[in-house]
């Protein structure tokens, strides 16, 4: 098994954050007000189009496809009330090109969608655990860990806010 890490930490006194992930790359995260990042939840469908598009593209080249413009439209349908969990994400896939085989295209979809996108099939399963636990670190060295909570997997968005 794979692990992928990411480590976030404030960089202001309001709420601009930054990300490194494994592969050195930054990723800036800020509410409205600093306005100098994405937001969080915004980064869901950004992951998921990326996720599949990679997918997708790359199957259409394996076909000799002849793409001469692609790109990958989701749209997330959140809750109104907390957490404002996703409900439902709809993924469009515009590929542009002369002689595009509408029946490559959808297979190429398909099997990212239900074969290679850890993205989307994450996602989709219900089965994710969420392990949140706490560190905290005293000037004279001493730490405080112990674990919060684990929610998942199946586990209602309205069960969560209840909490």
């Amino acid at each position: 098994m794979a692990t992928k890490t990411a480590v976030l930490t404030l960089t202001n006194d309001s709420m601009r954050f930054e990300a490194v992930v494994d592969s050195g790359h930054t990723i800036v995260f800020d509410n409205a007000e600093g306005d100098a990042g994405a937001r969080p939840s915004e980064l869901v469908g950004a992951a998921l189009a990326a996720c599949t598009a990679m997918d997708v593209i790359s199957i259409l080249r394996k076909k000799r496809q002849e793409v001469t413009h692609y790109e990958v439209r989701t749209s997330g349908v959140q809750m109104d009330e907390h957490p404002h969990a996703f409900t439902r994400f709809d993924v469009v896939h515009v590929v542009d090109g002369v002689a595009i085989d509408p029946e490559a295209v959808r297979r190429a979809i398909e099997l990212s969608a239900t074969r290679y996108c850890a993205v989307g099939s994450t996602l989709a399963s219900g089965a994710l655990e969420v392990h949140h636990s706490y560190l905290v670190r005293r000037p004279d060295g001493d730490e405080l860990y112990a674990e919060v909570v684990v929610i998942g997997p199946q586990t209602a968005p309205a069960a969560l806010a209840a909490r």
